[in-house]
């Protein structure tokens, strides 16, 4: 909530929003176009790692922030999120980076606010809300489930919530 009300603009906050529904990786996010999305189906195929084409889903929110930051835009540039500066560019990786940074230091976060913590807060998010680890490794993109193991951080409450749910007594 903190990160999302200091979004400085309507960019920032559809970024926000997209990296935290699809949990898509930094690379996947920069080299989206506009026509990727397919807003009927709130889904978008994506190019992971190794080629690997996987469909991400898009929030309610996402959705409402990404056709708002689209309605605003003038240019005819392909890219998904571009640059602010004309002509417009696609918005390669750093600058990516950077906006993020901009909006956990206005949010005066301790820590530094990175791309990749929002794909790590929305697979901790399913997994702790009952989502079983082939889904979140299916949506993440992961061959392996080692790999998604490492997003699996339970909470305290979770984890007791959890362990009576499955402990006979």
């Amino acid at each position: 909530l903190l990160v999302r009300e200091n979004c400085r603009d309507i960019r920032a906050r559809a970024m926000v929003e997209f990296m935290y529904s699809t949990g898509c990786r930094l690379s996947e996010v920069s080299e989206l176009n506009r026509d990727d999305i397919d807003f009927t189906n709130k889904t978008i195929r994506v190019i992971g790692k190794g080629n690997k084409e996987r469909t991400v889903y898009l929030s309610t929110t996402a959705i409402h922030f990404l056709k708002k930051y689209l309605f605003t835009r003038l240019d005819d540039c392909e890219a998904l999120f571009v640059t602010e500066r004309q002509p417009c560019r696609r918005m390669k990786n750093r600058a990516i980076q950077c906006e993020i940074a901009k909006i956990g230091e206005k949010a005066g976060l301790k820590k530094s606010l990175h791309p990749h913590i929002f794909r790590h807060t929305m697979a901790t998010h399913l997994l702790n809300n009952g989502a079983p680890l082939m889904l979140v490794q299916l949506l993440l993109g992961h061959s392996n489930p080692g790999t998604t193991q490492i997003y699996a951080t339970m909470s305290e409450s979770t984890c007791r919530e959890q362990f009576y749910k499955y402990m006979a007594q």
